[in-house]
Order: C-alpha cells, then structure tokens, then sequence
C-alpha cells in the first residue's frame, strides 16, 4: 500500500474545503482494496465517517431518505423502512456479508457505481433522487456508465431519497463467494409508472422498457416471462456468459415480480 495522509472530516464544509487529489472515502469497501493492490495511489484520503449529518434514516411524506453514510445493515434493519418499502430492506439485507453491511454505505455504493452492486438497482429502480452538496439528481440521470456517475469534481452525495411505491421486489443471482449480483432485478409500480432496472449484467445498471410496458397491462411474472433482452452489449466472464446472464435477466424479473408487495 502507498502512503497517504488520512483525514477525518468532522463535517461536511470541511470535507468541501479539502482539495488537491484527495479521495473521498465512505465505508472503505472498494477503495482500501484499491489502495492494498496499488491501483490507485491517493495522497490523501479523507474519511466521510465522522459526519453525523450523513447518517440516518427518515420516513415521512410517501418518500424514505437515507443519509449517505447511513450502512447497508441499518437500511436492512430498519422497521420503518421494511413497512414502506419491504424491497429496499430486502436488497440492502443481501449486499455482500455482515462486515460488508456494517461497514458498507449507500452512498459510497452508488458513488462508486460498480456494474455488479445491488443499489443501483434500488435507486434506478424505485425512481430514487440523490442528493448532493451541490444539487439533486434524477436517478436517471445518474448513472452515466462503467464506474461512472454525473458526480463532479467537488460534489459529495448527502442523501438518497426514495419515493414509496405501490408494491416493489428485487431479486438476484449472486456471486457465491462476494455475494455481488451477477444479475440482479429491482421492479417497481410508482406513482409515474412501472420500472424495472438490472444490476450485474451490463457495464452500468440499466432499464428494460419493453418489460415496464409488459408490466403496465398486467402485473404478473408471466407478463415478463417471454420478454429478453440482447446479450450483445452484456458482461461475460468467468461467473457467467453475456448469454447466461441475459436469461438470468428474465427469471430473475419473474421472481422479483412475484415477490413484489
């Protein structure tokens, strides 16, 4: 591991203030990795945990906000949150193991967008705002690509904020040994309509309109069961082929509608 400066922001203007290379650190799970096999070298980290501001969950007005620094294992925990979206709560409980969800952030997940995490699908899926020091940005506008987002320079997310469906489930094929999705599936009937968002199969989350449009007519695991979508553009690896993980798409669709409450 490279030598850095470590900093312990105490708040969100002194986090703001830090310039020069410094790297913004969450819950550490992608970034310590990164540090250890040299494949980034930072000369100063600066760690988010210390803001209290960036934590905590609030339930109120048909929308769940999660602070930034809030952890997988208190979305996954939380009695409020399984009462107004139970899908949430579900997903959050199947990120990684119990150091990951106890360490790990929702906001350093999406921040860091890896093709293969199981928030995107929440926040893509659900029709999530996030929200930055900076401004608000539409879920649909979030995601721009392979470990990319519409973040810039400067700009740390504060807080997720979820508007409660009318029913929602999310279903995934994990990795055996990193619990990552290699596909996984979030469907939704929100006030604008049905969406349905897939994590691990492409290089960054996406949407599947012909099954949205399949799932408006009628909400039933059969409306999407004929539904694929192309391989072409899809990751294959060792885990699983572009052509696997398109079938994967379909049946984990299916279950994740028959889950949906």
């Amino acid at each position: 591991m490279y030598n850095f400066e470590y900093v312990r922001a105490a708040s969100l203007r002194e986090a703001e203030n830090i310039g020069g290379d410094a790297v913004l650190m969450a819950g550490g799970m992608t970034l310590i990795p990164t540090i250890k096999l040299r494949l980034a070298s930072p000369s100063q980290v600066v760690d988010l945990g210390g803001i209290k501001d960036l934590v905590g969950i609030k339930v109120a007005g048909g929308t769940v906000s999660v602070g930034a620094m809030t952890t997988h294992a208190a979305v996954a925990s939380d009695k409020a949150v399984a009462k107004a979206i139970p899908a949430l709560a579900h997903l959050a409980d199947t990120i990684g193991d119990p150091a990951v969800r106890n360490r790990g952030t929702i906001g350093g997940s999406i921040a860091n967008n890896d093709p293969a995490a199981d928030y995107p699908a929440a926040v893509l899926g659900l029709g999530a705002t996030i929200k930055t020091n900076k401004r608000e940005i539409a879920a649909d506008n979030f995601f721009t690509g392979l470990f990319e987002t519409a973040l810039v320079e400067g700009e740390i997310i504060t807080q997720v904020s979820f508007p409660t469906p009318s029913k929602a489930g999310y279903s995934k094929f994990p990795n055996p040994a990193s619990r990552y999705a290699i596909v996984g599936v979030m469907v939704a009937k929100t006030k604008d309509g049905v969406r349905v968002a897939v994590t691990g199969a492409g290089g960054c989350v996406f949407r599947v309109p012909e099954m949205e449009q399949a799932l408006v007519s009628k909400w039933s695991p059969e409306s999407v069961a004929s539904i694929s979508v192309s391989p072409t553009d899809l990751n294959s690896d060792i885990h699983a082929s572009a052509e696997y993980r398109a079938h994967l798409v379909t049946v984990m669709a299916k279950r994740a509608v028959a889950a949906a409450r």
